[in-house]
């Protein structure tokens, strides 16, 4: 598999940001990283040929394409932006299956090798060894699966010795679309029909991709079901995604003059509502989701109460949600968001963090934080503690809205999900970005 296109800036380990400037014109974003993960996993199970257009090139999706490869699926990289990937899978993986930084792609892999009859390792790097995964492995436990690791299956490494599952009816005790897809990929080889049962409804991406596959699934308000049975090969376009676009959204409202354009986003279900957030905080900001287009004015920003029912659809964007807060009119109050301290990073603490280096007032708490807007942000030097999300928004911050130079350590993660991102920053901003000598 053809590693992804590299950029001058993508392996470099801190970044130099001067701004703060303009933000104008208009781009388009990698494709979605949720519906990559879950199109090359469907098109390694499904019988015959699935031709994917638009693919995420962050490293965390190409460590699942190399993933599948190892369960003898073939995988062929035509080189024009189309990924061909012959399923169904062949066999148990011949070697560990390494998903480096990415949570999404181990916890769905768990679930396909659930249904496998034999052995499959998962592992990843330092970061992903260090996230939760007993919310996975205990439900693949009760389906019949047997899920072991560090801690007793609650971390990576992860062995399972799958086959022969039953299809369960169940809640997950946190609101997890990851969590959701590994049981509704588990269910399709299971005896009996499997459900997951949700009291805050997350993303659809599964489900909605099951269908596209031909699968039996039924989708309510909190509620989805899966029947056993085989998935036939499709071709998947994949469009832009929203949670990458949430960076210029805020972009254009930290400049003094700022306006940007976003096209080809996909439009699914819980996937926009970091707009919504905006909206309510006052932002000048349109999505119009027929044609996928994303427009964003610098706007008067005010402070925002954001709780648990919120968190879902916006998990993702919650750093740079919280640097638009700290440019907002008022104190803005984070609650309900407890799982994000097993992200990437603690990404409660480093989001924190982060602010803090801006000159933000913030309080954190058990489960979010207390931001005390501000008028104006200093030069900072961030730690992303190897999440991409917080050195993203440093460098939006960075090259917007702080007046002088800003250092962004852990660069280098940014190449998990968005290749090519301090370019596209340069060109919208005007701002310069070099390594740090």
């Amino acid at each position: 598999m053809t590693p992804p296109a590299a950029s001058a800036l993508d392996a470099v380990s801190s970044l130099r940001v001067t701004g703060a400037g303009p933000a104008r014109g208009s781009l388009r974003v990698p494709g979605d990283k949720s519906i990559s993960h879950r199109a090359v996993l469907m098109a390694a199970m499904a019988h015959g040929s699935s031709v994917i257009t638009g693919l995420s090139r962050g490293q965390d999706v190409t460590h699942t394409l190399r993933a599948v490869e190892r369960f003898g699926v073939i995988v062929t990289d035509a080189g024009d932006g189309r990924v061909r990937v012959e399923g169904p899978i062949r066999h148990e993986p011949d070697d560990v299956l390494d998903h480096g930084n990415a949570g999404t792609g181990i916890r769905l892999t768990a679930g396909v090798c659930a249904g496998i009859d034999g052995i499959s390792v998962l592992t990843g790097d330092r970061f992903l060894r260090r996230r939760p995964m007993e919310r996975i492995a205990a439900p693949l436990r009760l389906m019949g699966a047997d899920v072991d690791g560090r801690e007793r299956g609650n971390l990576a490494p992860l062995m399972i010795r799958g086959g022969s599952l039953t299809g369960i009816t169940y809640a997950p005790k946190v609101a997890s679309a990851q969590v959701k897809g590994a049981l509704l990929l588990a269910g399709l080889s299971a005896a009996g029909p499997t459900t997951v049962e949700e009291v805050h409804a997350t993303r659809r991406h599964t489900e909605e991709m099951l269908a596209e596959f031909g699968a039996r699934v039924r989708v309510d308000a909190h509620r989805v079901t899966v029947e056993p049975g085989r998935l036939t090969a499709t071709d998947v376009s994949v469009p832009g995604d929203p949670s990458q676009a949430a960076f210029w959204a805020v972009a254009a409202l930290l400049a003094d003059q700022g306006e940007i354009v976003v096209e080809n986003l996909y439009p699914g279900f819980g996937r926009s509502d970091f707009v919504g957030v905006l909206e309510r905080m006052g932002a000048d900001i349109t999505f119009d989701t027929t044609a996928g287009t994303l427009s964003v004015r610098a706007s008067r920003l005010q402070a925002v109460e954001l709780t648990a029912g919120d968190i879902p659809g916006i998990v993702d964007e919650v750093p740079v949600l919280a640097m638009a807060a700290a440019v907002a009119e008022g104190t803005t109050v984070i609650s309900g968001a407890g799982d994000l301290r097993a992200k990437e990073s603690d990404r409660i603490a480093s989001t924190a963090a982060m602010l803090r280096a801006f000159g933000v007032k913030v309080t954190e708490t058990e489960d979010g934080m207390v931001i005390e807007g501000t008028s104006r942000l200093r030069p900072a030097r961030v730690d992303s503690h190897g999440d991409h999300r917080i050195a993203m928004t440093a460098a939006v911050a960075g090259a917007c809205a702080a007046e002088g130079t800003t250092v962004i350590e852990g660069w280098d993660s940014v190449a998990t999900s968005y290749p090519r991102f301090a370019e596209d920053l340069m060109r919208l901003t005007g701002a310069g970005a070099a390594p740090v000598a």
